[in-house]
């Protein structure tokens, strides 16, 4: 008996100890916010698009509309896409006729990839669903903030 009435006091002691703050509290840490906030602009992205494109189709569709052909080692760079990932990019949609890749005039081992017409038709289709998503995904921030946010993340890169 002695023991039983022991353990139901220690219970009861655990339970009235409010526990102290853990060193690591997941819901502030910049990489778990950054997560969140990025499956909820993949899910607006997925919803809104209107195009048949996964975000790093359509992230290589608009560097090549903003910057013109060049080479998939480049367009990766200015992607944020691994050697691995571009190629696999650029080779789907150069299987649906929206991009073309070519040897470089000035070096035969480079790649060089274009938008075809109508990758290039779809790009300018796709833009203003594109500017939309940003401008959703960014809406619970006053314009400031928006401004601010998108410094800070830069800096961050």
């Amino acid at each position: 008996m002695a023991k039983s009435a022991s353990l139901n006091r220690n219970a009861s002691l655990r339970k009235s100890v409010k526990p102290s703050k853990p060193a690591y509290v997941l819901d502030e840490q910049i990489g778990f916010i950054l997560r969140q906030v990025s499956q909820r602009h993949a899910a607006i992205f997925a919803r809104d698009i209107g195009i048949s494109l996964t975000p790093t189709q359509w992230a290589a569709l608009a560097k090549l509309s903003e910057t013109g052909p060049c080479s998939q080692n480049q367009l990766g760079r200015l992607t944020a896409m691994d050697v691995a990932t571009i190629k696999g990019v650029i080779d789907r949609l150069t299987a649906r006729g929206l991009t073309e890749t070519g040897a470089d005039p000035t070096d035969g081992r480079r790649l060089v990839v274009s938008l075809t017409r109508a990758g290039q038709q779809l790009a300018d289709k796709a833009a203003p669903n594109a500017l939309a998503i940003s401008k959703e995904t960014l809406a619970p921030l006053d314009a400031k903030e928006r401004e601010t946010l998108i410094a800070l993340l830069s800096k961050l890169r």
